[in-house]
């Protein structure tokens, strides 16, 4: 890794740990569009995972105060079923098409919440509550983006700043512990992940720190649309790279089946084929129905 590379990759951490102290959630939205141009795939899943710990550890401590574990218990069990479950639909579902759908539920209700006031505060129950664990799960099993529900539910709940993170905070670092537990039966634990992780922790700290000082000057309005942005950009993200995808898949197709283009030359009657030709020299065929022209 050169110095610049290594500057990104700092910074991406930096980025992650201000997102996350601020909102608290999200430290993985910012980081994969930078790390994934630079690390392998289940390198970012493993760092995205360790530093979530951390951020995630550090933002419960903040709210220390707010938390109930009568009310966070519902989401942690639902989300443990949620997972497994989600896991397990990733070899009978298209990825593809769930995170399509996924990122446009999240632009719709993201838009509607930033163009509209703010709900009125929503009651709800231990079955409710188990059903947005589940949610939330199987929402992280499917696309990587744990948290999401219960977050949206805080949202629709309402209360105050420090209540929604009290909540949603413990819920996803039960996550992430339980998703560090399933990759260490991966072999996703390699000595290259671990110096890399050594790498972005200072950086992923100084941003956090940062980040929770900023989240003291919030007020429960602008906390309230700050999560709301990062709901829209974390929808834009399960949707464009999708979309891009089958653009250019689309591109190619149609290139391929161009139709053939063949040139015979002027006065020559619809009697005149190229097989009869062929002697005279004077048939030019341009493209077949395997070419590109």
């Amino acid at each position: 890794m050169d110095m610049i590379t290594l500057g990104l990759f700092l910074a991406a951490a930096f980025a992650g740990g201000l997102v996350s102290g601020v909102s608290g959630f999200a430290m993985g939205l910012a980081v994969s569009g930078v790390w994934l141009h630079m690390i392998t795939p289940s390198q970012n899943a493993l760092l995205i995972v360790l530093c979530g710990l951390v951020t995630q550890g550090s933002g419960i401590w903040r709210v220390r105060h707010a938390i109930a574990w009568r009310t966070v218990l519902p989401f942690i069990v639902g989300s443990a079923v949620g997972v497994a479950l989600g896991t397990a639909l990733l070899t009978m579902v298209n990825p593809a098409t769930v995170r399509i759908a996924m990122g446009i539920l999240l632009v719709l209700y993201s838009l509607y919440g930033l163009l509209r006031p703010a709900l009125g505060p929503v009651k709800g129950n231990v079955p409710t509550e188990v059903g947005v664990g589940v949610a939330n799960g199987l929402i992280g099993g499917l696309t990587g983006l744990g948290g999401i529900a219960v977050t949206i539910w805080c949202q629709i709940r309402g209360g105050p700043k420090d209540s929604q993170r009290a909540i949603f905070q413990p819920v996803m670092f039960a996550t992430f512990v339980m998703t560090a537990i399933s990759l260490a039966f991966t072999g996703a634990y390699t000595l290259e992940a671990m110096k890399l992780y050594a790498l972005a922790l200072p950086a992923l700290i100084v941003g956090l720190w940062l980040g929770l000082k900023l989240y003291g000057k919030l007020d429960d309005t602008a906390f309230r649309r700050v999560i709301l942005v990062l709901l829209l950009a974390a929808g834009v993200s399960l949707i464009a790279p999708t979309m891009v995808r089958w653009v250019r898949a689309g591109s190619v197709a149609a290139t391929q089946a161009a139709p053939t283009i063949s040139m015979k030359p002027l006065g020559c009657d619809p009697a005149c084929t190229p097989a009869a030709l062929a002697g005279s020299g004077l048939a030019m065929e341009m493209g077949s129905e395997n070419e590109v022209v």
